[in-house]
């Protein structure tokens, strides 16, 4: 018996990394898989059903059930035919898993708009639309007098919680879905409905240039492992989780954890010019604790 028997899954960006771990790990735990991959490069670039297909073969290989999808899932109705796909195959969908991403890290002041729409596009719209859909799909079975018992699961970035250097657009974008998580998991409460987000590292091909922690020596490479968020995501997509919603959760071979987020901090009275607000402010950002970083342990 598996954490996640007889449920309905859905991985965006699944061919390969962490999404192609995610969708094999909730197989493995007794689920059905739609396994959704553009087939695109790192940057976004091209198509190509192989990916999703190979996964689906895994997941077939060792007797579970899986069905590929090529649909881009930035594109609304795109998404739409995503979802329809898991009600229309296996049933129903249960378990929403949002990983789908692309990379297009460049200094600021070298940025061009197209490197950040396309990289807002693919994470923030590619968040929004299947979780729009999905969310249409159990708000209309609670209509109809139905339970549901339904997981969304976002992936955030330590980028975006915490920032780095050369990744202001896929920080913003994932700052944006860490928001999104907690925002819709109020909205979404009401139709039996958590959404939750991870912020993982693991090295893959999004990563393996980035440095840090991605060029650990072959002996640290096992702590990189795409695995060790596949089983945080196992466990969030199970009705074991149903008492969790609106979180941010760190996950790596490094780290398992809870980000806090943003939090009211040190507190003073309002002042009436911007001379006597300088007398104040200062000291309450002395007495704040400093921000995250990135690499803190």
């Amino acid at each position: 018996m598996g954490l996640c028997d007889g449920r309905v899954a859905i991985v965006t960006g699944a061919g390969g990394g962490i999404g192609r771990r995610e969708a094999l790990t909730l197989a493995h735990e007794g689920a059905k898989v739609v396994v959704n991959d553009i087939g695109g490069s790192v940057a976004g670039d091209g198509s190509d059903v192989g990916p999703a297909q190979k996964v689906v073969d895994e997941i077939v290989a060792m007797g579970g059930e899986a069905v590929a999808n090529t649909d881009d899932i930035a594109d609304f109705d795109g998404a739409g035919r995503l979802v329809q796909q898991a009600i229309d195959h296996f049933g129903g969908l249960d378990v929403l898993v949002c990983n789908a991403g692309i990379l297009r890290d460049r200094m600021l002041v070298n940025m061009s708009v197209d490197e950040w729409d396309a990289v807002i596009r693919v994470h923030l719209r590619g968040t929004f639309c299947p979780v729009r859909h999905a969310a249409e799909y159990w708000r209309n079975r609670t209509k109809e007098g139905l339970e549901n018992d339904a997981r969304v699961i976002l992936t955030s970035s330590s980028s975006g919680i915490y920032g780095n250097v050369g990744q202001s657009n896929y920080g913003a974008a994932k700052a944006g879905i860490a928001a999104f998580a907690v925002i819709v998991s109020q909205e979404l409460a009401r139709y039996g409905v958590t959404v939750n987000a991870i912020a993982p590292a693991a090295l893959t091909r999004m990563t393996e240039n980035l440095g840090g922690p991605f060029t650990a020596a072959e002996d640290g490479k096992a702590n990189m492992d795409p695995q060790w968020v596949a089983n945080v995501v196992g466990w969030l997509a199970s009705p074991d989780s149903r008492d969790w919603t609106g979180r941010v959760i760190e996950t790596s071979g490094h780290r398992l954890g809870v980000s806090e987020g943003w939090r009211r901090g040190p507190q003073g009275e309002p002042q009436g010019s911007p001379a006597e607000v300088g007398q104040v402010l200062p000291g309450l950002l002395a007495a704040a604790v400093p921000p995250s970083g990135m690499l803190i342990t």
